[in-house]
C-alpha cells in the first residue's frame, strides 16, 4: 500500500487576492489523490464511492437527476461516473414504479458490500485528514464547503434537474 502523507508544508506561490475557484480546484485535486490513494485496495476511486456512499443515504432508489442533485453534478457526469459499478454489479438501474422510463439506481448487495470494506479505509483516511488538520478545522472547512456547494446565490444547483 502507498504510504499516504499529507504535509503541512508553505503555501507554494500564495498570493492574497487568488482566484478562489482556483484555490478551490488545487484543494479538491489534492484531496481526491489522498482518498484515491486510500481507497486503492479496494479498487474504488473516491468519485465512485462517494456514489456508493450517496446512494445508501436515499430511503428508496433514486433517480439519475435524484442523484445528481445531491452530489451537486449534472446528469452525465454521474451517468459516466456510474457505468463501471454498474459493470462490476455494485449498482443496478431498475425501471421505475409509476414511470416504466424512469431508471432507478439501486444499490446492490454486491455494491453494499464494496461499500463497506471501502469505508474501512475511507475511515482511515478521514482519521488521518483530522489528525493533520485538527478536528475544529477539519469540521469548519467541511461545513464551509457544503455551505458553498448548496448556495443558490453562487449559480444554478438545479442544472439537468428538470426533465
Amino acid at each position: 500500500m502507498k504510504e499516504r502523507v499529507l504535509s503541512q508544508a508553505p503555501m507554494a506561490g500564495y498570493r492574497p487576492g487568488e482566484c478562489f475557484v482556483g484555490a478551490a480546484r488545487k484543494a479538491s485535486r489534492r484531496l481526491t489523490q489522498f482518498y484515491d490513494d486510500a481507497l486503492e485496495p479496494c479498487g474504488l476511486r473516491s468519485t465512485q464511492y462517494t456514489i456508493l456512499a450517496e446512494l445508501g443515504r436515499f430511503g428508496a432508489p433514486p433517480a439519475l437527476a435524484e442523484l445528481a442533485s445531491a452530489l451537486v453534478s449534472d446528469r452525465s457526469a454521474v451517468g459516466h461516473n456510474l457505468r463501471p459499478l454498474i459493470r462490476d454489479g455494485y449498482v443496478a438501474l431498475e425501471r421505475g414504479d409509476k414511470d416504466r422510463r424512469e431508471r432507478r439506481i439501486v444499490l446492490t448487495a454486491r455494491g453494499q458490500s464494496k461499500h463497506r470494506e471501502a469505508r474501512a479505509l475511507w475511515q482511515a483516511a478521514q482519521d488521518e485528514f483530522l489528525a493533520v488538520y485538527g478536528r475544529e478545522r477539519s469540521e469548519s472547512l467541511r461545513s464551509a464547503l457544503l455551505d458553498i456547494a448548496y448556495d443558490p446565490r453562487l449559480g444554478r444547483t438545479d442544472r439537468e434537474v428538470a426533465p
